[in-house]
């Protein structure tokens, strides 16, 4: 009688996620400390992989940020969703920024990429989309109830968001502790300030979080990100000519590989 085995797991499909895995951790690790502009070929060398594993796992550098942060955006949606529900809408605002800055203080690659449309995913896009009507209730409840000076938008608090973001990773490595100490004063400077003048038109939110070091689109920005891809092109058709010459089980494919 013959018995007929499968295997749920095959090694090779358990060594490709433990290599998915390896990537992502690395990615994160790297882009914690050091922003979203490391490349593929900075993860690849620092996970001891070839270029070619990482484009197959991620082919499009969007793919790696929303396997990365995913769950951080949607946790910052749920802190804007949650802050709505609160009853006095001025301490809702302050306990969203606070929560949200508090997420990007972990990650200077996620708090980049929150704070730059150019460089913001379509998850992130979607995320804004559903938490800037949260935002700006708030804000209309806020001045209803005599907490916040008539005139403020949600404009106003994503200048705040932007600012506080930059103190936070201008002091990261001497005082990463001091974005508070901003916060608080932008808060009570905003709670205090006169804004009976013209306010902001609302497309300006979309400028406050474009990059002002990039000059074109973000499809240019996509193309002139250092993952150098085609300057190692050459690389890249190296690596998927070596793995089609390679056993299944070869350490290349197994350890690294996929």
């Amino acid at each position: 009688m013959l018995r007929h085995v499968v295997d749920p797991a095959p090694p090779l499909r358990r060594d490709a996620e433990r290599n998915r895995r390896l990537l992502l951790r690395t990615a994160y690790e790297r882009m914690a400390v050091e922003g979203l502009d490391v490349s593929y070929e900075d993860i690849a060398r620092a996970a001891g992989t070839g270029m070619g594993t990482v484009y197959r796992r991620f082919p499009q550098r969007q793919d790696l940020l929303d396997a990365l942060f995913g769950e951080h955006i949607d946790t910052v949606i749920g802190f804007a969703e949650q802050a709505w529900r609160y009853e006095d809408a001025w301490a809702g605002l302050c306990w969203f920024l606070e929560r949200q800055l508090e997420v990007e203080s972990g990650s200077r690659g996620l708090g980049e990429l929150l704070r730059s449309r150019h460089q913001a995913t379509e998850l992130v896009r979607r995320a804004h989309e559903r938490m800037t009507p949260l935002v700006a209730d708030l804000i209309d409840r806020a001045v209803r109830a005599g907490r916040l000076p008539a005139g403020a938008t949600p404009a106003d608090f994503a200048a705040v968001h932007v600012m506080v973001g930059s103190v936070m990773d201008a002091s990261r490595a001497v005082d990463p502790r001091l974005w508070r100490r901003a916060l608080r004063i932008a808060l009570a400077g905003m709670r205090h300030a006169d804004l009976s003048d013209d306010p902001p038109d609302e497309a300006v939110i979309g400028h406050l979080y474009n990059d002002p070091r990039d000059e074109g689109t973000a499809h240019d920005r996509t193309a002139r990100r250092p993952d150098r891809r085609s300057q190692h092109q050459g690389d890249l058709l190296r690596d998927h000519a070596h793995a089609r010459r390679l056993p299944a089980d070869h350490p290349d494919l197994g350890g690294h590989g996929r």
